[in-house]
């Protein structure tokens, strides 16, 4: 065989194995990206407060990929099997670690060490990445080629990662699933890279592939069985069975059913039980409507997707118009659809006065040009950074822009019990945004406890009832009064404003409800 008949398939050869190594830069870039999103995600869903999470995220997985990189000097031999071995680790770790960090919030009190061992190690591996890449191409490719091949790979598998996590993984395939899938895309540089260096590697080589075989299957099987044990894993967070789960875009939305209870869940957190909800409602809508000066002819609702605010609007027939802006079409395609929601809002947004709009309720204030005789926020409590800003001083002044000058606004505002720091700065917040009068009340609500709201306005409340408390199951015109008494372990003190830039409001929140489940 002459010379140029040998060369042409070591050429062929050293070819294959630097698309190889292409390949891993990419795909490594694109998967460390998305364990970062995933690990601070899951952690921020089960705990709150996303800006501390990902903001300690980020934090350690730095710290730890300094580290690796660091290390990796310390590695002269053997180069590619402890790469090979580090990309197996990477895939098994990476793919198992939302699992665990699902089994030890239910099961154990290890949630936090799980999850800070997992980042760091996840790092860590990461961390010797790029280092070994660089050194193993450079039988390819002289130094300064081989970094910026490598970095222009790796950064833009991190941007098609990012882009990937909220428009496809996350609504489509969820935080579980796309753990493992990734732990399986990961595994895969460690397989192109034991085929392409088969012959380099030799007997290592095949015992790596076994150990690579291994794991796959075994996130493989979790995968398969992915389904059923996330309905398993579900189940032990309710009480109720779950007749409804889906992940959206921005949130978990779960129904159980136990009896004759319906609840509805989002991100875990109970949104109303059908045992009480009316107490709730009652108190949100009947309270502006029986107080109201003026005919109340059009009301903005902001939240409320499961239409159960809107039910208690539509008792009154001076209402002519309702518009109710959610941020997730699913959660109001499910109160449209669904049949278990739809017993208990009697389809209340299929109703013609009612208009839909999908939209974040900042956003919507800001564009819209008409004026509401009531405006409704019926939104999520504070419990992450983006919630918090529809509880600004900010958010306020916009909501006052779309009153009208003898218009009423009322704001559900958490527990003056459980959380009552918050509770305060939601009323002196809206106090700050120019509504000259506002007005704190409270109810019992079995399921929550003592709740909270704040009906605001710019010209004072006449307290005389001027309609009639339409078909309700709680509320009378002799008991509301009472609503506005707050009883001396949960009367006002001192707090500040909430504001965009500043959201104490979160801080008051979590740290209240953080004392009570401690």
């Amino acid at each position: 065989m002459s010379d140029a008949q040998t060369a042409l398939p070591q050429q062929q050869s050293k070819q294959r194995q630097y698309a190889t190594l292409i390949y891993a830069a990419f795909i490594a870039g694109l998967c460390s990206i998305i364990y970062e999103l995933l690990i601070a995600t899951t952690v921020s869903y089960f705990m709150g407060d996303s800006v501390k999470f990902f903001s300690l995220t980020i934090g350690l997985y730095m710290a730890a990929m300094g580290f690796g990189s660091y290390i990796s000097k310390f590695i002269t031999d053997k180069l590619l099997q402890r790469f090979v071995i580090a990309e197996i680790l990477l895939g098994l770790i990476g793919g198992i670690s939302i699992p665990l960090l699902y089994f030890t919030y239910t099961t154990t009190a290890l949630f936090y060490p799980t999850y800070v061992v997992l980042t760091l190690c996840i790092g860590f591996l990461i961390g010797l990445e790029i280092p070994f890449l660089t050194r193993l191409m450079e039988n390819y490719q002289v130094l300064k080629s081989n970094i910026a091949n490598i970095l222009s790979l790796d950064y833009l598998g991190a941007l098609i990662a990012t882009i990937a996590f909220p428009f496809f993984l996350l609504p489509v395939m969820g935080i579980y699933q796309s753990s493992l899938l990734f732990g399986l895309i990961n595994m895969s540089i460690a397989a192109v890279v034991l085929y392409a260096y088969r012959k380099t590697l030799g007997k290592t080589g095949k015992k790596l592939q076994f150990l690579a075989a291994a794991m796959s299957v075994v996130i493989v099987v979790m995968l398969v069985f992915s389904s059923q044990t996330l309905k398993e894993w579900d189940q032990m967070l309710y009480n109720g069975r779950i007749v409804h789960s889906e992940q959206t875009p921005y949130q978990k939305i779960t129904l159980t059913k136990s009896k004759d209870d319906l609840r509805l869940y989002l991100n875990g957190v109970l949104q109303f039980s059908s045992v009480d909800e009316y107490r709730y409602h009652e108190s949100l809508v009947m309270m502006p409507m029986t107080y109201a000066d003026k005919p109340i002819k059009r009301v903005l609702v902001l939240g409320a997707g499961d239409g159960l605010a809107v039910r208690e609007l539509l008792k009154y027939p001076e209402i002519a118009q309702i518009v109710l802006v959610d941020l997730d079409a699913r959660m109001t395609a499910l109160a449209k659809n669904n049949p278990h929601l739809l017993d208990i809002n009697l389809g209340s947004l299929g109703n013609p006065k009612v208009q839909v709009v999908i939209a974040d309720a900042f956003v919507f204030l800001e564009q819209n040009k008409q004026a509401f005789d009531l405006i409704i926020n019926d939104l999520p409590d504070p419990n992450t950074i983006a919630l918090s800003r529809l509880y600004s001083k900010q958010y306020y002044r916009l909501a006052r822009a779309n009153l009208t000058s003898d218009g009423l606004m009322v704001t559900q505002a958490t527990s003056p019990f459980f959380v009552k720091p918050a509770f305060w700065s939601i009323a002196k917040t809206i106090e700050a945004a120019g509504f000259d009068y506002t007005y704190p009340y409270h109810t019992n609500v079995p399921s929550f406890g003592d709740w909270g709201f704040v009906l605001s306005a710019l010209q004072p409340i006449n307290f005389i009832p001027k309609r009639p408390v339409e078909n309700s199951l709680f509320l009378t015109h002799e008991t509301m009064p009472s609503l506005f008494v707050f009883e001396k372990d949960i009367q006002e003190i001192d707090v500040e404003i909430n504001q965009i830039d500043k959201p104490v409001v979160l801080d008051y929140y979590l740290n209240s409800w953080r004392y009570f489940s401690d």
